[in-house]
């Protein structure tokens, strides 16, 4: 083994000592303690600055781009779970944990078989592992997100209609939970079964926004809270909220279709040099065979791999907007 395969062996374990402590790490004691404290002074409140205080920070949280953290979690560990849950499956965070790992040993051992590097082909394995199930959670969190918000317009329109017709507010939610399907009618049910076993209304409602991390629901919490201490029409106000996040919805489909060219160019520019050297390799593997056994090659290999991910992160973000 020479001197480059011992370096990248190094750094390899390295990056895997530094991604298990990250991984299995709580947080720090002074951080934990200043976070319990603001929980329990919004939780207890009576103030209405306080608890409105609370949903905003939680609405602008659930918005900021987070690397390894969700909002309302206190652990990486806490945070996984999170989103797992996030996604509307019953899975566990052993269960992420086993398919990361059996997804990283088939890649490793297909580009071994392939290539014959033993550590190349533990980074790849290590990579795909570690980044596949990340990015079938990130869709389904998507996907989930964007069915609850094409019906949550719809769900506050029947709380509407719920309270000008003389329904209190609890048996409107019951409503919204029989009669709308899909994320919203499963979120509403656990909202109403919470308010039965003795839940607070405000208490049920800020665990569901906890859980789910939408912008859009923390606007209905806050609406909601905000009403309930300073009194007014509540029919009129979920009527105007209601209106706000449809032309919100609209606007986000208007960016979409304006974008979705640049977006098309980004993805074939991005993806077709990676697509082209496996295609190469996969007919033709002598022709390419030195980047995996040429300790030169390799290194070329490898910076290279990194500058065009960092210019397909560029493009990623180039044509990524947010309202």
């Amino acid at each position: 083994m020479n001197v480059v395969q011992l370096l990248m062996l190094a750094v390899g374990l390295m990056a895997t000592l530094g991604l298990a402590y990250a991984a299995f790490s709580g947080p720090s004691p002074a951080k934990e303690g200043t976070r319990r404290l603001e929980a329990v002074r919004y939780r207890h409140s009576e103030s209405t600055d306080a608890k409105v205080e609370s949903q905003l920070k939680k609405a602008i949280a659930a918005r900021k781009p987070k690397m390894h953290k969700v909002a309302g979690s206190g652990s990486k560990i806490e945070a996984l779970a999170v989103r797992l849950d996030r996604t509307g499956k019953k899975w566990t965070i052993s269960q992420y944990l086993y398919a990361s790992l059996g997804i990283a040993l088939a890649f490793a051992v297909i580009m071994y078989l392939r290539t014959g590097a033993l550590m190349l082909s533990l980074a790849i394995g290590m990579c795909i592992g570690a980044g596949i199930p990340h990015l079938v959670v990130n869709f389904l969190i998507k996907r989930r997100t964007n069915a609850f918000n094409s019906k949550f317009p719809d769900a506050i329109e029947l709380l509407v209609r719920g309270l000008r017709s003389g329904l209190p507010v609890t048996e409107t939610l019951t409503v919204v939970a029989q009669e709308v399907p899909g994320p919203v009618g499963i979120e509403f049910k656990g909202i109403v079964e919470r308010i039965r076993i003795g839940r607070t209304m405000e208490e049920s409602l800020q665990e569901t926004a906890d859980r789910l991390g939408i912008p859009e629901f923390n606007f209905f919490c806050i609406t909601l809270a905000i009403q309930r201490e300073t009194g007014g029409n509540l029919a009129e106000t979920l009527s105007n909220l209601a209106d706000v996040l449809r032309k919100r919805a609209q606007m986000k489909l208007k960016i979409r279709a304006m974008s979705s060219e640049s977006k098309a160019s980004a993805y074939i520019v991005g993806a077709l040099p990676f697509l082209v050297f496996v295609m190469i390799w996969w007919i033709n593997p002598e022709y390419v065979g030195g980047f995996f056994t040429e300790d030169r090659l390799i290194v070329a290999g490898l910076g290279g791999l990194v500058w065009m991910s960092i210019g397909v992160f560029i493009m990623a973000k180039m044509v990524s907007f947010e309202i």
